[in-house]
């Protein structure tokens, strides 16, 4: 029992670890797309934030400047995609490829000189909590952002579902022209929740470079971004079943590395698929149900409003 409670708890605290990005990322986009906006641009600012937060890290010796850097950086791009899809009418899934491909090819270019240089993470642990057996190192020695992302998807279901912006926010998503007609800056609204959606995703990219793998590699994000906007589907535009998406993707990605490590006889290229497959799986499922998707999407979801019409 013992030997088991000793597997089982790295194993825990590593999925967490992992799925922390999926989480923050997927938040963000929940947000945007609970507004109406569609930002498939979300590997491509993950990629930008991972080197922006590492040079700065590297060069200030403060992780936590990283994640401020990460997060302005990914509002920048994020901007850049509102003011095309919200005030010139782009269409949102091409304008969000484009940046996708342009946050690739940018952060390639931008960490060429930091290729081969790492951070030192210190220590961390909640005291007391993270003595007590077997929880204690699964769950109580966790980065502080892994505990913030936790908080950040409380607030979030907080906004959304408990306060008046959170209700106009929503509107917006559902009926734009409705929400105009009473008044509601529609445009404004978009574009402050796609810059929240670019913050959160510049904290996820900032947590792969600056905690989960403490250096920058070409393509880091590695897909992340994508499964963090198949997450919103997987949760139907709920904050909680977020978390446990990010969680179960995360402890899938974990499981591949452990059965690497086992020696499983498996090639490591299919292993490396399966947080992959899964996500498509887990999509096909849901997607059965037509009038369940149609349920719980935002109306407006992919389209742009024109006050002028």
């Amino acid at each position: 029992m013992d030997n088991l409670a000793l597997t089982i708890a790295p194993l825990v605290a590593a999925s967490i670890n992992a799925g922390t990005p999926l989480m923050l990322a997927a938040l963000g986009l929940l947000v945007n797309e609970k507004a109406g906006v569609v930002n498939l641009g979300a590997e491509g600012m993950m990629l930008v934030s991972a080197i922006t937060g590492f040079a700065v890290a590297v060069n200030t010796g403060s992780p936590t400047l990283g994640f401020l850097a990460g997060a302005g950086a990914s509002m920048v791009l994020s901007g850049f995609f509102a003011w095309l899809t919200v005030w010139l009418g782009t269409n949102q899934y091409a304008t969000g490829l484009a940046l996708s491909l342009f946050g690739a090819g940018a952060s390639t270019y931008i960490g060429l000189n930091y290729v081969g240089n790492s951070l030192q993470n210190g220590r961390f642990g909640i005291p007391l909590l993270e003595d007590i057996p077997v929880l204690g190192p699964a769950l109580f020695r966790q980065h502080p952002m892994v505990y913030l992302s936790l908080l950040l998807c409380l607030a979030i279901a907080w906004f959304l579902y408990r306060t008046r912006a959170g209700l106009v926010l929503r509107a917006v998503g559902e009926s734009p022209a409705s929400a105009h007609a009473l008044g509601y800056p529609v445009r404004r609204i978009r574009l402050a929740a796609v810059l929240f959606g670019g913050a959160c995703c510049g904290l996820a990219g900032a947590f792969l470079s600056l905690v989960y793998t403490p250096l920058w590699v070409e393509g880091m994000v590695a897909g992340r971004g994508w499964i963090a906007l198949a997450l919103t589907t997987f949760a139907t535009w709920r904050p909680a079943r977020v978390v446990g998406g990010a969680y179960l993707f995360g402890g899938i990605t974990i499981l591949t590395f452990h059965a690497q490590a086992l020696g499983v006889p498996v090639a490591s290229q299919l292993l490396s698929m399966l947080p992959y497959v899964a996500a498509i799986v887990v999509l096909v499922l849901i997607s059965s149900n037509a009038n369940y998707i149609k349920l719980n999407m935002p109306a407006s979801l992919g389209k742009n409003f024109n006050p002028g019409n």
